[in-house]
């Protein structure tokens, strides 16, 4: 279940009141008139089941109360109430498979948005995977992969795709691209001042690296594997299991890529720069491919749930 604590001009209060009761999926509709100063308005709150946000956010901006008054929704962890249970059950499809477009939009907001953040994040895992070339540390590897943020700019660019928002897709595009090329960059330096200091000792790179050859060694496999961590990350994001994209983070080696290649650059080791570009546009390439897809996949089906729901719901009930 989602709540949903909106502010509500006076006069649109009956409106808004009557356009939650027509959704199966409201219960516990409060109203607090008069309670809001800034904007002024009456306190509307509801229990929302996650299936029904869309239309229930939907007629709430058709109402104009985004525009006039506010609207927040938050998750709820915990609800005991009987008539919660059976607004959940009465909404069509199941809360897991439910897209809230919204929440989706702000989140890709994040990732298409150049922050210092972003930046710190990218430069410290590439860092990181720079240290797990030399050392050949599949340990490393795994810790560079976790830290890197770089899924959150795919995934906007997602959603760029499908909702044809060619501000998201530019935003997001830049901010991998400066993102990757500054961490790049920093940890190129980094490895030719541990050079110059003897910090790294070594010519090149090592040319037996069972651990973390992988980087640097792209395949069919590494395609395949970006395009289910792709259409994994977007689920996860989609339905809120943070966990599991936890698992995504581990799976794609496009941190690992872009810090090898940069410890290539600064040992002049040539025959790993060029699998290790592959092996960053690969993995990036899969995983919008999947995300793009999974994406109009949901929105297909989530369709097809609502109209056949509708459609029931028209039916005449036989008389026996």
């Amino acid at each position: 279940m989602l709540h949903l604590r909106s502010i509500v001009p006076a006069d649109r209060t009956d409106a808004v009141c009557s356009a939650l009761a027509e959704h199966v999926g409201v219960t516990n509709v409060v109203v607090v008139p008069g309670a809001a100063r800034s904007p002024e308005g009456d306190l509307v709150t509801a229990d929302v089941a996650r299936e029904a946000a869309n239309e229930v956010l939907g007629a709430l901006r058709g109402l104009g109360v985004d525009r006039d008054g506010s609207i927040a929704v938050e998750k709820i962890d915990l609800s005991l109430s009987r008539v919660a249970d059976e607004a959940e059950r009465r909404a069509p499809g199941a809360s897991d498979d439910a897209v809230v477009w919204d929440e989706l939009n702000r989140q890709t907001a994040e990732g298409a948005e150049l922050t210092w953040a972003y930046l710190a994040f990218l430069t410290l895992a590439t860092m990181l995977a720079g240290i797990a070339a030399i050392t050949d540390s599949a340990i490393l590897v795994v810790g560079a992969m976790v830290l890197g943020p770089e899924f959150a700019s795919v995934a906007a660019i997602c959603y760029g795709v499908i909702t044809r928002n060619w501000g998201r897709i530019r935003g997001a595009v830049w901010t991998l691209t400066v993102g990757f090329a500054f961490a790049i960059a920093v940890t190129y330096l980094c490895a030719l001042a541990g050079r110059w200091t003897g910090v790294i000792n070594i010519s090149a790179l090592p040319a037996d690296r069972p651990a973390t050859a992988f980087i640097y060694s792209p395949d069919r496999w590494s395609f395949i594997v970006a395009v289910l961590a792709g259409a994994a990350g977007v689920l996860s994001m989609t339905a809120g299991k943070s966990s599991a994209l936890v698992g995504v983070f581990i799976s794609v080696t496009t941190v690992p890529a872009a810090g090898n290649l940069a410890v290539a650059l600064a040992l002049k080791h040539g025959s790993q720069i060029g699998g290790s570009i592959l092996q960053l546009v690969v993995n990036i390439a899969g995983m919008l491919v999947a995300g793009t897809l999974t994406l109009l996949l949901q929105r297909f089906v989530w369709t097809w749930v609502l109209r056949r729901s509708a459609g029931s719901a028209e039916r005449p009930t036989p008389h026996g």
